[in-house]
């Protein structure tokens, strides 16, 4: 277990107590006031944490005094609260070493949502909706928002791809971990023999990028084509030119958006996902430069990698990074029953972290 040295406990209280002597101050200007009041807001449940293990500490200490200087039942009383205490004290030194973690700057953003039927025909449509409905439900559980962008149905239903925009209150620090190939064993509907099909899905959860983290020249950097938007089989075909496709040049990312009848709010969501695919390669590209970056116990987010399998004769899902399986398969896929296996993944994931801090 890592311990946070007495010297950083101090410094960090004592930041706090700066901050909240600094916002005190009647002459302070309104824009200095909400930056020391955003760092206070990050800094105060660390404080917190580490004024608990403080005090843990401060009371062993007087408790050791006690049993060295006291008569027989002093010492056994200081002996009873000392194993109290110690039995305590590793749970809370946890807590405060979670709370300094480095944190991923992208936790708390909404998130782009991406959804591809994989190996398997009609079945993996059909199951891609499916995953698409199970996170429906768990965001509208949460108390997100889920935005559709893009969709391209099957024929016999579900999806051939989706995406969509999931916003609210940590939405990506919540779902990063479901980036990968999402496999189920059923019967197909359309199996006359009863036979198991195994199909999959690629899932990728993506953070969404804000206007300062890309910046885009549209006189430079993109080629904006538009056109006539087609529909499934001839139907639902524009007759205006609303359908937008841009070419990002320097990367030569493509990014076709129709699904709106109206060119302007089809080449906005088309910006929205060219925005937050270029923000990713970023990220991508500076975790791989960092020296001896580590790869999460719970995988790196992939998309080629197999991640989870929901195998509908038994009733399980088995999560493959964290060797978790779970006989609730319908609660699972109606959205909330996700939750205690999305919490598995980041304790996995905090557990890798504070293990390779301790190394």
């Amino acid at each position: 277990m890592v311990s946070v040295s007495p010297q950083r406990i101090a410094a960090i209280e004592a930041r706090r107590d700066e901050l909240q002597g600094a916002m005190s101050r009647s002459d302070l200007p309104a824009d200095r006031f909400v930056q020391l009041s955003k760092e206070y807001a990050e800094l105060e449940p660390v404080a917190q944490a580490a004024g608990e293990v403080r005090r843990l500490r401060d009371e062993l200490e007087t408790l050791g005094e006690m049993s060295a200087d006291g008569d027989a039942e002093m010492r056994q009383m200081a002996a009873d609260e000392v194993a109290d205490i110690q039995s305590r004290l590793p749970e809370a030194e946890r807590a405060l070493a979670l709370r300094l973690l480095p944190r991923d700057a992208a936790d708390e953003r909404a998130a782009m949502l991406e959804i591809r039927a994989g190996t398997g025909g009609d079945e993996a449509a059909l199951f891609a909706g499916d995953l698409f409905r199970m996170y429906q439900r768990y965001a509208e559980d949460r108390g997100w928002r889920v935005e559709l962008i893009s969709a391209s149905p099957a024929d016999l239903g579900g999806y051939k791809e989706v995406v969509a925009s999931v916003t609210g209150a940590g939405v990506f620090a919540r779902l990063k971990f479901e980036s990968g190939v999402h496999r189920v064993q059923r019967v197909p509907a359309t199996e006359s023999g009863g036979r198991i099909h195994t199909s999959a899905a690629t899932v990728a959860v993506l953070p969404e990028a804000e206007d300062v983290d890309v910046q885009i020249d549209e006189a430079k950097d993109l080629r904006i084509d538009v056109y006539r938007s087609s529909g499934p089989g001839g139907q639902s075909v524009n007759t205006t030119d609303s359908a937008v496709r841009i070419t990002h040049l320097p990367s030569g990312l493509v990014v076709i958006q129709q699904d709106e009848k109206s060119q302007h709010k089809n080449k906005a969501k088309a910006l929205k996902v060219l925005r937050t695919r270029l923000y990713e390669l970023e990220r991508e590209r500076l975790a791989s430069e960092r020296a001896g970056a580590r790869k999460s116990m719970v995988g790196s987010g992939d998309r080629s990698e197999r991640i989870r399998t929901y195998n509908y004769p038994q009733g399980r899902v088995t999560d493959h990074r964290i060797n978790l399986t779970m006989h609730r398969l319908p609660e699972i896929l109606e959205g909330p029953g996700l939750d205690e296996l999305v919490s598995a993944l980041i304790t996995e994931d905090e557990a890798a972290r504070l293990a390779q801090l301790d190394q």
